[in-house]
């Protein structure tokens, strides 16, 4: 029975509802609303390059575009209301870092790039990819590796290595990431190859997405890495059938805090980043989540990104 209770519950899950103390157990996760999330201390060096108006107010107000929710990167824990995961831990270490207090702000993936245009926000931190079209209007500082994958129903023989392998498949992905620019650059090589176009299909919820995976009406689902690796092991009914670089093939995608162009944020949260790294509370953030494997050794301001075409 507390089995059933489990995997009926990953999908909420996924919606943003939190899973009750039974499947934090199970998974390892605490998803409470008491986080005791991993802490750091100011970092001096870091807090000196704040803008004075962003130094003197005190708070870092954070863009956290999940949305209805996307397990382990940022979700509701099970009071429904105190955001939690990932990358809301990964914000909590720069602003301590900075002397500040974190203002976690959740809103759509849409509107996070609209509080960033208008400086709503401070910064984003939700599993935001360096581009080269995103460097056009924003600045970064990286502070993990960026893999996606493919996720399908669990026992089946397809397998994704390539473009050629999306030919003809059904696939959701999610609207204006980068996710999609891969898959919609794939499509369009196979169809000029001669091979049959694949369908890409859109939804606003992660629930939707599992649901219409689990009856059929598509084979597979495109999306970052973390969150597929946890909903696989949460649910017992997919599996992974192909892993990549969220930059493309010929290049190591890169996650970063993402800020307004020139809003003179940038540099402060590259040093913030490097003395986190540097003391260990990184570490024990990304081990907490299961994604350790997606560690760097530095942060880098504006790196190459994903092309504006591949």
């Amino acid at each position: 029975m507390k089995r059933l209770l489990v995997l009926s519950l990953a999908l909420l899950t996924l919606a943003g509802c939190g899973a009750d103390a039974t499947a934090a157990s199970d998974t390892g996760v605490n998803t409470s609303a008491e986080q005791n999330r991993v802490t750091t201390t100011r970092n001096d060096a870091a807090a000196a390059l704040l803008p004075a108006k962003v130094r003197d107010r005190g708070t870092l107000v954070v863009g956290a575009g999940f949305g209805s929710g996307s397990v382990p990167l940022g979700f509701y824990a099970d009071d429904n209301k105190t955001p939690i995961g990932l990358e809301v831990d990964i914000a909590y270490l720069v602003a301590q870092a900075l002397g500040l207090q974190p203002k976690i702000e959740v809103t759509s993936w849409e509107n996070l790039f609209v509080g960033l245009d208008s400086a709503k926000y401070d910064v984003g931190f939700s599993n935001i990819t360096v581009t080269e079209k995103r460097k056009q209007k924003y600045d970064f500082a990286t502070y993990r590796k960026d893999d996606i994958a493919f996720e399908a129903k669990k026992g089946g023989t397809w397998r994704v290595t390539g473009a050629k392998d999306i030919a003809g498949k059904t696939i959701a992905v999610g609207s204006g990431t980068n996710q999609e620019k891969i898959l919609v650059d794939w499509n369009e090589a196979n169809v000029k190859a001669g091979l049959p176009a694949a369908t890409i299909k859109y939804f606003q919820k992660n629930t939707d997405t599992y649901l219409a995976l689990s009856s059929g009406r598509i084979d597979g689902y495109l999306g970052p890495n973390p969150s597929i690796a946890y909903h696989v092991k949460t649910s017992g009914e997919t599996e992974t059938i192909g892993k990549f670089s969220g930059a493309g093939p010929t290049l190591q995608g890169l996650i970063a805090a993402t800020t307004k162009k020139d809003s003179g944020l940038v540099k402060a949260y590259q040093t913030a980043i490097d003395g986190v790294i540097a003391d260990g509370s990184y570490a024990k953030v990304l081990d907490r989540w299961n994604v350790s494997t997606e560690a760097v050794a530095k942060s880098e301001i504006n790196p190459p990104g994903l092309p504006l075409t591949s």
